[in-house]
């Protein structure tokens, strides 16, 4: 009886030895690294839009402003760090330098600086205030510099590239562990340029000498930060700034330059920026970023146009859920903080996110395989319900559409779907289809593709089940990570009182458009359609039956850039033929976020014609979605 024992405990200790010695899959294609996983598992994070252009309520500061307007009466960098921290932000990211070229921190570089602001009698460092207020709120803080710089003189000479160098080596050595260094990609065009007023255009290939001397800054004195700029290196700019990637979004991407060029900032190839690469050379994933109000710095006149929880939670979906990240710009008051709405938005965003998820309906659910990789424990499918990224189901090396039964404890309803993979062997999975049980057969219910780190499939309306099939497709054998199912939080919401609109729209009996057939897309308040001047002339002459206080252009809304204005007058006339220039200026990021800009006059305009010129636009003609009129 022993000896059959002892033969028996010998066969079955080599048989699961056996078991659990079976080798993990092969990485496949791009792997990301460390830091880049650290990346991922952060998810969201925010973008602080604060220098001297809040205070002169513009998009984008020419480098004009004088410093003593910078002088913010209740900075509070805790309340924006709150309220970071309150939407459920894993990271705080200051705009330490924008293009106006007015540095936040006190720099040796530039005399125009904080220094020279009275705010703190000039003594203050705004960036480490930010850092603080970052760090005590559990978060993690990274700095944006832009390269271009609107305010220097040398700038477009070797010597502000070395100063733009300076600049990044004081923010890597002065602010602790940095999670992100963002450089963005707008880099030459008008300037003040230290007095000069000029345009000045750069070779964005050669300038900055990125790879050669500028980004191994960030490697060597904070190598876990993530580098932004549009095509990498770490992680790619999406390709459009209302917060979306593509329903397919690779994180593997091979970055182009134009006409076979380097692929560097501002002068990259895009059109694979939403989709990624399948297959691509580097795994350097999407970044969606989006500002919290239709522009990324403070406008009063937006006050009441700050997205919804719901509106931010579709971001969140569409960013996160294809495996990108969620970068959200704020934008303080020029008093230094947030306006109650943002707050409350984000506040009530965070609970809908954190109470969607909380709970895991699939838990507890047993789950069957078609084929486990050498029927190994290590492998097995209860590792894609631990809500461990990294522990996964995997399947046999030739078989590369297994398909997983998942009975849940009971009958649930739900309308999202998560799945992942483990990405440290790559990303792996073409496809999945996801089917349920309905009177015992199996009912299609979703599909998805590019599944990566992270995939959030909403059905749109709950549907109720107790059994579901997964059925997978890779190139490989797949390393599935994660499965959930879950049901949308939604509570009521509204913004306070103090929400007012701004403007009064005119009506279409109030003026007529004299240009051409009168334009009559540009009226027809739809935003699908547009008018296009091929020979721009005069610009586009308004009949006026009212006073007119501001003036709204929204461009074409169809992708595409040909006509978008870059440049504006605005000209006025008692007679039709002697004009009068009012107000000229230029629509600052109208390309990457092409809204619609509201123009403000400075003086009511009371003559009987207005005139519109489209000083200069992207190619050789003008187009334009709607013109919308506002009265006092």
């Amino acid at each position: 009886m022993k000896k059959s024992r002892l033969f028996l405990l010998s066969f079955i200790l080599p048989v699961t030895a056996c078991m659990q010695d079976v080798a993990e899959p092969e990485p496949y294609g791009a792997l990301p690294t460390e830091r880049q996983l650290r990346w991922h598992e952060m998810e969201m994070y925010s973008l602080i839009h604060y220098t001297p252009t809040t205070f002169q309520n513009k998009e984008w500061g020419f480098g004009d402003a004088d410093p003593q307007i910078f002088n913010p009466q209740h900075f509070d960098a805790q309340q924006i760090a709150a309220a970071a921290a309150s939407a459920g932000f894993k990271g705080l990211i200051s705009v330490a330098k924008h293009h106006d070229g007015f540095c936040l921190w006190p720099t040796a570089t530039t005399n125009y600086s904080i220094a020279a602001s009275p705010w703190k009698d000039g003594k203050g460092d705004m960036v480490k205030e930010f850092m603080q207020a970052t760090h005590d709120q559990g978060m993690k803080f990274g700095v944006y510099l832009s390269a271009w710089d609107r305010n220097d003189t040398r700038y477009g000479s070797p010597a502000y590239a070395e100063a733009y160098r300076e600049q990044l080596m004081e923010l890597m050595t002065r602010y602790g562990e940095l999670f992100t260094s963002w450089h963005d990609g707008a880099n030459g065009g008008d300037g003040y340029y230290g007095g000069k007023k000029e345009k000045r255009i750069i070779d964005r290939t050669t300038y900055y000498e990125w790879h050669e001397k500028t980004w191994p800054i960030v490697r060597e004195k904070q190598p876990m930060a993530m580098i932004f700029s549009d095509v990498g290196p770490d992680m790619r700019w999406v390709g459009n700034e209302k917060g979306f990637a593509a329903e397919t979004s690779w994180a593997t991407y091979t970055p182009r330059g134009i006409d076979g060029g380097p692929a560097l900032p501002g002068a990259s190839d895009y059109s694979e920026s939403e989709t990624g690469t399948r297959n691509g050379e580097h795994w350097i994933p999407a970044e969606c970023d989006v500002p919290h109000r239709p522009g990324w710095f403070y406008h009063p006149d937006q006050d009441d146009r700050v997205k919804t929880p719901d509106e931010l939670f579709e971001i969140y979906l569409k960013s996160v859920g294809r495996g990108a990240n969620m970068n959200l710009g704020l934008a303080p008051m020029p008093a230094g903080y947030l306006h109650a709405n943002d707050v409350k938005s984000l506040g009530a965003f965070g609970r809908k996110v954190e109470k969607t998820f909380e709970t895991n309906l699939a838990e507890g659910a047993q789950v069957k395989a078609s084929n486990v990789r050498g029927n190994s424990n290590k492998f097995e499918t209860k590792w894609i319900l631990d809500d461990d990224r990294y522990t996964y189901y995997a399947s046999d090396d030739d078989v590369l559409e297994p398909e997983l039964e998942i009975t849940l404890t009971s009958e649930q309803e739900f309308d999202i779907i998560r799945l992942r993979e483990n990405i440290k062997l790559g990303q792996r999975l073409d496809s999945v289809s996801i089917s349920i049980s309905q009177d015992n057969e199996w009912v299609p219910l979703a599909s998805a593709t590019s599944i990566g780190a992270n995939r959030l499939i909403h059905l749109g309306q709950p549907v109720k089940a107790t059994k579901l099939k997964i059925k997978l497709y890779a190139p490989v054998a797949p390393t599935l990570s994660d499965f959930g199912l879950f049901k949308e939080f939604k509570e009521p919401f509204t913004f306070g009182e103090d929400v007012k609109d701004g403007q009064t729209a005119l009506t279409a009996n109030d003026f007529t458009i004299r240009t051409g057939n009168g334009l009559p897309n540009s009226r027809d308040n739809s935003s699908a359609t547009f008018e296009t001047l091929t020979e721009i002339g005069d610009g586009v002459v308004f009949e006026l039956k009212k006073v007119v206080s501001a003036i709204g252009y929204l461009p074409r809304q169809d992708g595409q850039k040909e006509g978008i204005a870059l440049k504006y007058e605005i000209a006025t006339s008692a007679d039709g033929k002697n004009w009068k220039t009012m107000k000229t200026g230029e629509f600052s990021n109208i390309q990457a976020n092409p809204i619609e800009q509201i123009i403000a006059v400075d003086t009511p305009i009371q003559d009987k014609y207005m005139r519109f010129v489209p000083v200069e636009s992207v190619g050789k003609t003008f187009s334009v979605a709607s013109f919308t009129l506002f009265g006092e």
